[in-house]
């Protein structure tokens, strides 16, 4: 039976990474040190090239996906961007932590998103959209192989809520410029809209020792 194996990839780093700051849809590029790191991580790390890498729009998964497939071709997707914030966007949770709205926050659900923000019921149905349409994209275009440049947020909930084995959000939490692989079976998405989450990726290569 055909599979489509899919890499999802959190980009790099940006300073508000660094500085551990709410980003979501702020466009902001990588940093210097994210940057260096992304290209560190291709000297030690395995990175095959797939037949396309899906992308979302903003700055640091572009810049990523260019470091880490730059002779790929790209799709952009609206769809894997990453949660609106709202009014915590570019603040730090220490100086959130005394705030009623964020204390109601924290207490997590699918429909208690940030003031003026995304909600995490919005966040998966659009991770939803964005797996239907690689998949039949893949499909279409005959391909078995992708790449996925998209944010950790995404991964998470993509992962917990389409792939196999059941895992919490934060199971599938990932470093920057790492993910995991998939496989999709036409048969297994199509009965229960659900894939095999294969293992982290990528790996480290190979090294050969003489003998």
């Amino acid at each position: 039976m055909k599979g489509y194996r899919i890499a999802f990839i959190r980009h790099g780093m940006t300073e508000a990474n660094e500085e551990g700051r709410y980003i979501g849809t702020t466009d902001l590029p990588l940093s210097e040190l994210g940057s260096r790191e992304l290209f560190d991580k291709l000297d030690k790390l395995d990175y095959p090239n797939p037949q396309k890498v899906y992308i979302s729009p903003l700055k640091r998964c572009k810049q990523t996906a260019d470091i880490l497939y730059p002779n790929c071709y790209t799709a952009e997707l609206a769809e894997l961007r990453e949660m609106d914030f709202g009014d915590f966007e570019n603040k730090k949770a220490e100086d959130l932590m005394d705030t009623p709205e964020y204390k109601q926050y924290i207490k997590g659900g699918l429909d208690n998103p940030p003031p003026n923000g995304e909600s995490a019921r919005e966040m998966v149905n659009r991770c939803y959209e964005a797996i239907k349409i690689i998949i039949s994209d893949m499909m279409y275009e005959g391909l078995t192989s992708a790449a996925v440049v998209t944010h950790g947020g995404i991964i998470m909930n993509m992962l917990s809520c389409f792939g196999v084995p059941k895992r919490r959000p934060m199971d599938y939490a990932c470093d920057f410029g790492e993910g995991f692989e998939v496989m999709v079976t036409a048969a297994m998405w199509q009965r229960s809209e659900a894939f095999e989450i294969l293992g982290r990726y990528p790996v480290e290569e190979e090294t050969e020792y003489e003998e």
